[in-house]
Order: C-alpha cells, then sequence, then structure tokens
C-alpha cells in the first residue's frame, strides 16, 4: 500500500445526467460521447503513476467498466453536495492512513500526470495543493490533513469557488500548480479539435 491516494470524482457515464451544459448544443448522445472520451484520456494520464487510486461514481459503483478491479479502490459519492462528497472521501482517506491524498475530475482534457506528480511533490513542503480551473474553480486538490471549511458553504458550479476556497486558507501554506480549462460548453469543447473530430456537428 502507498501512502499516497489519487481519487478520481466521476459521473456514471448515462444519457442525459452528463455534460448536461454542452448537452444544450450538442445533444445528450454527442455529450455522453465526448464524456467517455474524457474518461479514457483520464484513465490514460493517472494509471502510470505511482501511488493508489481510488474512483469515486456519482450513482452507483460499476464492476465491469474502464476502472480495473485491481487497480483502482472503488466507492460511492457521499454527501448532499459536491463539498460534502468531496470531504467524506478525503476523511474516508485519512481514516486508512494515507498521507498524501489528491483528487481529480474526470473531464479535464488539459490534465496532465505532471501536474499530479507535481501535487503529490508538493505536499512535501506546503500544507494544499490547488490547480485552478478557468472557469473559477479547481481541477485539482491535495490535502495532507483535513480542512474541513474548504467544503462547507459553498455554491459548487459557480465561478467564485477556487477565490472562496483560497480565502478559507488564508492562514495555510498553499501550492498553486498552472491554470487549466475544464469542458463544460462547446466554447471549451471549440478549443480542442482532437475531441470535435469524434463528433459531426450539425449546422
Amino acid at each position: 500500500m502507498s501512502k499516497n491516494l489519487l481519487l478520481v470524482f466521476t459521473r456514471n457515464p448515462e444519457l442525459g445526467k452528463v455534460k448536461t451544459r454542452l448537452a444544450k448544443t450538442i445533444g445528450d448522445q454527442k455529450a455522453l460521447d465526448i464524456y467517455k472520451l474524457l474518461l479514457h484520456y483520464t484513465k490514460k494520464t493517472i494509471q502510470n503513476i505511482n501511488c493508489d487510486k481510488a474512483v469515486y461514481y456519482s450513482e452507483a459503483i460499476q464492476e465491469n467498466d474502464i476502472w480495473e478491479n485491481s487497480k483502482f479502490q472503488k466507492n460511492l459519492q457521499n454527501g448532499k453536495d459536491l463539498g460534502d462528497r468531496m470531504c467524506n472521501a478525503f476523511k474516508n482517506a485519512f481514516n486508512k492512513d494515507y498521507e498524501k491524498v489528491v483528487v481529480v475530475g474526470s473531464d479535464i482534457f488539459e490534465l496532465q500526470s505532471i501536474q499530479i506528480l507535481e501535487a503529490f511533490k508538493a505536499l512535501d513542503k506546503h500544507e494544499v495543493v490547488i490547480g485552478p480551473a478557468k472557469d473559477g474553480g479547481y481541477y485539482l486538490l491535495g490535502l495532507k490533513k483535513m480542512y474541513s471549511e474548504i467544503f462547507n458553504n459553498k455554491n459548487w458550479g459557480t465561478e467564485t469557488i477556487f477565490q472562496e476556497t483560497m480565502q478559507d486558507l488564508n492562514n495555510v501554506d498553499v501550492h498553486l500548480l498552472v491554470e487549466l480549462n475544464d469542458i463544460d460548453t462547446y466554447d471549451d469543447l471549440k478549443q480542442h479539435q482532437e475531441l470535435l473530430k469524434h463528433i459531426q456537428l450539425n449546422d
């Protein structure tokens, strides 16, 4: 068992339940196709990182999917909102005696393994690591002890999440990673021709 744990928060890939903002432009099926591509990209990005890994599903744990049971711990997200669910996942990890815990989303096409490796390394010298997203949220959070306040009283999905989190950590040594863009809208998608070529849009 490694002392480092990487958490991947993922939505179950179901029609009409993923990338709903993107689906308003390209339709539910193509939004689902894009999300599945993002899941495969995320897995490829993290699979060779030397740490334990856990997938947290939004709706139900899936046994026969891209996340092999032999390589990934499987858990169900638990809580009333995203903050509550992340808080519970971190608590669960620290209760298992992990020393460094990093969470990433599953829809960051710009995410590379180098950012995750940097996050784990930065936790040697810093208390918290955050990867800010261009939409005002964050794509990565790394902790080596609980800061429950950063998960509470937030309007998740808004453009003030990163700023509010930094305010919560005003007296804490935080290391910031490079800013990346997640894919929530068609404007986000248009920046990535590799993804666009997989779907044929109707004009």
